[in-house]
């Protein structure tokens, strides 16, 4: 008897503490959906871009854009500087961005001159900030109350010409310079006097591009054109456990292979040795494209993000957005930013939230439709097509088919620029509609309404406050700030009802001896499959790259250093979730 009431209570105990983990669970799982809505985003992040100030530069069509970005916390803020936007961003928490109007001009310069390629960085308890200039003429400029537009000259004029300025204040009093935007010269770097902000000697050379050993240098969109050589720019340093990354873009700003690459030494000038694994900021494939000429910071959190140029290049070459992926340094110091899912939803703390996309290439129906700017042009996965509407009225709508029924947890709406008359920065733009979803496609219920909206929201980005059931969605113009009713993607994240794809078979590398930069990556297609992830490193074990490939079973991958041995595994997803990795494949030059 005794033994029997032992057992009993060891019973009782066990079903007690699986019942107080499960409530646990539950609590956490509510916990954390709850705070959805303020902790996910999704790129292209949802800023009020500038529209192209240059005339020369909107001849193919007026357009937003901006590029160059960096992002500097200082009095427990963030503070987002990027190319000609006429002023600046601030934030508490990453999330929510409130813009501050300014020109950064004096009288002797030109209405263009503005603020390309900015630098900021902290000075004790200022913030300093100057543009790209390739005249010792521009000024530096100096706050103590950035959010609140307080600024002030520091110095009228820095004596360096230097484009693509970035600053670095070290650890031990000492500031230093790097600069170079050029397919000749090579980045350079100096120190600068704290106190005077002139240098301390004359600017020397750090680093060179060498493409042809690196496949990603190369220009081109393929990285095969030879008519131009690669740019080099984008320079950026930060300080990791006594080591200094020295960072940079290439090899152009239009290509979907933009990336940034880095140098690792042991002195902020150098010498520097080439990171093993580069570009550590890489994304050529999947609806936003580009990850170069960026900034690599930390947040008040502990964690790491860089923040780089999205390329679109459909109206002007430097048409282009800003994307923010989490970034880490492994326990060898590798630097690498996460770029995989890169512009499916994530959360603040730099995680996948798991919600997959679940109207790519879905049947769709519009109200109506501008020449050849069809409806799938808004489902195809590729930001630089659109669809647009005959006009930008209200009523305008276009409606996705999901397929099925399927659970919604956000929505991501891209506005393309059609027929948009804007140069600059123009106040008072907003956009409104309402988001309509239905089971049968005959019975409507309205799932999110801005018809109140007053802000500017190019891509604006909604989290559900409570999942929802659907299968059509249906997206109605109320107002648009000019031109036409035209979406890049209307693009639906969430769950389906089906189950992830098996794992790939017949993964293979052909890398040929004759030009080992490059490999032709093939795989047997899945009919359960709506992509595939495929990811690569140097070693087994640190896969930090990655490429997304919609629709086809090849990948023509031309970023690889020309000595090196890589790794590569693939995985395919579809709207249910991802599948299993497959076994790692081996690649040698």
């Amino acid at each position: 008897m005794e033994i029997m009431d032992t057992g009993s209570k060891k019973i009782r105990m066990i079903f007690y503490r699986f019942t107080m983990l499960m409530i646990s669970i539950i609590v956490m799982v509510h916990s954390l959906w709850s705070q959805d809505t303020l902790l996910t985003y999704c790129n292209p992040l949802n800023l009020d871009y500038v529209y192209c100030p240059i005339p020369d530069f909107t001849q193919q069509g007026r357009h937003r854009t901006t590029a160059d970005p960096l992002i500097v916390p200082f009095q427990g803020k963030y503070f987002l500087f990027s190319t000609n936007q006429h002023g600046y961003w601030w934030s508490d928490d990453l999330a929510r961005w409130n813009f501050i109007p300014r020109k950064f001009l004096l009288p002797r310069h030109r209405v263009y001159d503005e603020l390309c390629a900015p630098a900021a960085f902290v000075l004790g308890d200022s913030l300093l900030l100057i543009g790209s200039t390739h005249n010792p003429d521009f000024p530096i400029w100096m706050s103590h109350h950035p959010t609140g537009d307080e600024w002030k000259i520091a110095i009228d004029s820095f004596p360096v010409g230097a484009w693509d300025p970035a600053f670095f204040a070290d650890d031990d009093g000492k500031l230093y310079l790097y600069f170079g935007s050029s397919n000749f010269y090579p980045i350079y770097g100096c120190e600068i006097d704290r106190k005077t902000l002139k240098p301390r000697a004359e600017p020397e050379p750090l680093i060179r591009l060498n493409d042809s050993l690196h496949g990603w240098e190369r220009f081109g969109e393929h990285n095969d054109n030879t008519f131009l050589r690669p740019f080099i720019e984008g320079s950026w340093m930060n300080k990791h456990l006594g080591y200094y990354y020295l960072q940079y873009a290439a090899p152009g700003t239009e290509f979907s292979g933009y990336a940034d690459g880095v140098y690792v030494g042991l002195h902020p000038l150098g010498p520097f040795q080439y990171q093993d694994l580069n570009p550590f900021s890489y994304k050529p494939g999947g609806f936003a494209r580009g990850a170069g000429h960026g900034a690599t910071f930390c947040d008040y959190n502990q964690q790491w993000w860089h923040i780089s140029t999205i390329t679109i290049g459909v109206k002007n070459n430097f048409e282009r957005r800003i994307g923010l992926w989490p970034a880490y340094f492994d326990p060898d110091g590798i630097l690498y930013a996460e770029t995989a899912f890169g512009d499916f939803p994530h959360y603040y703390n730099g995680k996948f939230t798991g919600w997959m996309l679940l109207n790519y290439q879905k049947p769709v129906t519009v109200s109506s439709t501008l020449g050849g700017y069809y409806p799938n042009f808004a489902v195809d996965e590729d930001i630089r097509t659109y669809w647009s509407a005959k006009s930008g009225k209200a009523g305008e709508w276009i409606c996705t088919d999901l397929s099925d029924t399927c659970v919604v947890y956000a929505f991501q709406i891209n506005y393309a620029d059609q027929d948009v008359p804007f140069l600059g920065k123009t106040s008072g733009l907003y956009y409104q509609y309402r988001i309509w979803g239905s089971l049968n496609g005959k019975d409507w219920t309205m799932i999110c309404d801005k018809s109140d909206n007053r802000t500017d929201v190019p891509h604006d980005y909604v989290a559900l406050e409570s999942p929802v059931e659907l299968r059509y969605l249906k997206l109605e113009n109320l107002h648009i700030p000019g031109g036409k009713f035209a979406l890049s993607g209307l693009r639906i994240f969430g769950k389906a009802n089906i189950l992830p794809p098996t794992q790939v078979e017949y993964f293979t590398i052909l890398r040929g001896h004759s030009e080992p930069r490059n490999a032709w990556l093939k795989w047997n297609r899945k009919d359960d499959a709506t992509a595939y992830l495929i990811r690569f490193g140097l070693e087994p074990d640190k896969l930090y790259g990655s490429i997304m490939v919609f629709g086809e079973n090849e990948y023509y991958f031309t970023g690889m250093d020309r000595n090196k041995t890589y790794y590569f595994t693939i995985q395919a997803f579809n709207e249910g979730g991802c599948g299993p990795q497959s076994q790692t494949v081996e690649s040698s030059p």
